[in-house]
């Protein structure tokens, strides 16, 4: 049996019904500046593993889903660092996003609440791919 056929029916660590969230990028559907287009292929790539995982991990009840945050306030992407200005202004809320903005979606997606929602990428963005 080939190797992808054997996900679904056993993966070590992973309980069935359980949740694989990832973190990927807005920037994995939209680019708006050049020297961007490595890091943007590498956040499709996620999101395309997101979509094949589902297929393969949905018998056993395991959902698959990928965040796509915006701009967001961290240390390595300070809200007041030298590129926020433009940032903000890519955004239609003109503001990045707090962690903890994602980490509510975060939660929710590893909740019961969340369990017909799978293969897909949430994107929370403030606007910025409007």
């Amino acid at each position: 049996m080939p190797r992808h056929r054997r996900l679904h029916r056993r993966t070590p660590g992973l309980p069935d019904g359980g949740r694989i969230i990832t973190i990927g990028s807005v920037n994995a559907d939209r680019m708006p500046f050049a020297g961007g287009s490595v890091y943007a292929m590498t956040k499709a790539a996620v999101a395309g593993l997101t979509r094949g995982l589902a297929r393969e991990l949905g018998p056993r009840g395991i959902t698959v889903t990928n965040i796509q945050p915006g701009p967001t306030d961290t240390a390595a992407n300070p809200a007041h660092g030298p590129l926020a200005d433009a940032m903000r202004g890519w955004t239609a809320l003109n503001r990045f996003a707090t962690p903890e903005e994602i980490a509510v979606l975060t939660a929710y997606l590893a909740g019961p609440e969340s369990a017909f929602i799978t293969g897909t990428s949430l994107t929370i963005d403030g606007g910025f791919a409007a």
